[in-house]
């Protein structure tokens, strides 16, 4: 890769591009380009503007000023699809698939292949096929879109694009959801698309994907250019420099003399592993963590323990009271709490304010009525004690970037006092400011006597924060790994079917 900005006429450029919603200024004169055969990435905090910049570059937002040329020529983007017949392409970090759809058909929504009225659903299969097997899927393109996995539907939003032809990629973490093996195909792909002369708009907060890729990175803070590197200056903390404008360092966890059990789970079978029997339990002040590969069974344990999913067979017992057979209402009650995976479908009414959504686990009445000032007591404590940053406790919880709502998901629940935390990818999308925010908070809560049982498909995220690692395989647990001897490897050993010396340790 060079380590020369592109001297090329830019394929797509942003000039002063200024965009305000009401209360904010989301873009101030950011200028921002990407050359043929270019890989940029672009960093910034969740709210610093990436995303606005990205919609308006890709026909979602029109600017307030400032202009978007293609190839030199200024254009004016009516919309996304006519951004796509120019070439730019947009994968958005918040998944935007029909549920109801094939999956030919939803590679081909928009621009499906007919003869007179009716749709060539062999052909569309054919070339849906070509695209699934380049990004290594080996997916049915007759399967409803429900049928995937979160992982999957990642990869095929990138398979739609790809489809597109598109001269112009952008994509909004793009690995977020992807296992290393699906992470390591898309790595191949950027590869083999930026020989092809494509320009990738690249945008992450897994920072070391930046400098395994990036030709060029651009910075954005508070909606402003904060900077630019080029290759051989593109490393972590010149990253983390341009997007907070101040050197962090993420927390270590503190030691911890954990207390009585808070939480036991025995001989539990889950709907999705009917044949596979977990028994793990989990401490007051303990922080146990889940790793593995996507499709272990890592998720269907916290939905089972808390009941979301129905139990095959087993028990949940939390603070010596038994959970067998309730519901997620009563797992409440009890004073267990989940962060789900997927925040935008699960976690939040998007439609919302922040404060209502914050008080929804801990609703109190007057009577018939709701309790408005215990609602504004709820959230104005967490949005102090999390930073979350709104305008205003009555805005939309789905007009807040990806870091903020993952906050309110967390305090929500934080309102409501439990004696375990469940949290499934507690920080997918989340940009480092927020990210050691939020490792902070756990800490302290940890120390504070919480039972904290978290998935996290970043091995670096789970050996930092967590004091014992259960690797599942199967649906089951294949291993404990503890103590100082802690590491990727072995985990990555456990979680592929190999042994170590700690694989045999209790989970109890």
């Amino acid at each position: 890769m060079s380590d020369r900005a592109s001297t090329k006429e830019p394929v797509l450029a942003a000039r002063r591009v200024r965009k305000a919603f009401p209360g904010v200024l989301a873009l101030h004169d950011v200028d921002f380009s990407v050359s043929a055969g270019e890989v940029v990435a672009l960093v910034g905090e969740n709210g610093a503007g990436k995303s606005t910049l990205m919609k308006v570059l890709a026909g979602l937002h029109r600017p307030d000023s400032g202009e978007v040329a293609i190839d030199g020529e200024v254009v004016e983007l009516a919309s996304p699809l006519h951004a796509l017949q120019r070439g730019i392409a947009l994968i958005h970090q918040e998944l935007n698939l029909c549920d109801n759809l094939t999956v030919s058909g939803a590679i081909f929504l928009g621009a499906e292949l007919r003869r007179g009225p009716f749709l060539l659903e062999r052909e569309m299969a054919r070339i849906s096929r070509h695209w699934l097997l380049r990004l290594g899927l080996q997916i049915d393109p007759q399967a409803k879109v429900s049928s995937l996995r979160l992982g999957q539907r990642q990869m095929l939003e990138i398979a739609r694009a790809l489809r597109a032809d598109a001269r112009v990629l952008i994509m909004d973490e793009p690995t977020s959801s992807l296992t290393q093996t699906e992470v390591e195909r898309l790595f191949e792909v950027v590869r083999e698309l930026r020989q092809h002369g494509v320009a990738i708009i690249y945008i992450t907060h897994r920072l070391s994907e930046v400098e395994e890729l990036a030709d060029r990175c651009v910075g954005l803070r508070d909606g402003k250019n904060s900077g630019e590197l080029l290759r051989s200056s593109i490393d972590h903390n010149a990253m983390v420099q341009l997007m907070v404008g101040r050197d962090l360092s993420a927390t270590a966890r503190q030691p911890r003399n954990p207390g009585d059990v808070a939480l036991s789970v025995r001989g539990l079978r889950t709907q999705a592993f009917p044949s596979a029997t977990v028994d793990l339990t989990v401490r007051r002040g303990e922080v146990v963590g889940i790793a593995g590969l996507l499709g272990s069974g890592r998720s269907e344990v916290l939905r089972a323990v808390f009941g979301v999913d129905a139990r095959v067979a087993g028990e949940v017992v939390v603070a010596g009271n038994s959970l067998s057979g309730a519901g997620p209402r009563q797992a409440a009650a009890a004073g267990v709490a989940l962060l789900p995976e997927d925040r935008k479908s699960e976690g939040l009414i998007l439609s919302m304010s922040v404060r209502e959504n914050l008080s929804l686990p801990t609703l109190h009445r007057r009577g018939r009525w709701l309790d408005r000032d215990y609602e504004r007591k709820v959230a104005a404590s967490a949005i102090a004690d999390l930073a979350i940053a709104c305008r205003a406790d009555d805005q939309a919880a789905g007009s807040l970037s990806g870091g903020n709502q993952q906050k309110i998901v967390l305090g929500k629940w934080l309102a409501a006092d439990p004696v375990v935390l469940l949290l499934d990818e507690p920080t997918r999308g989340v940009d480092v400011g927020a990210r050691v925010e939020i490792y902070r908070r756990l800490d302290e809560l940890a120390g504070r006597g919480l039972a904290i049982l978290f998935v996290s498909s970043e091995l670096e995220e789970v050996l930092a924060m967590a004091d014992r690692v259960l690797v599942f395989k199967d649906g089951a647990i294949a291993g404990e790994v503890a103590g100082d001897d802690r590491s990727e490897e072995k985990i990555m050993m456990l979680a592929t079917g190999g042994t170590t010396a700690s694989s045999g340790a209790s989970a109890q």
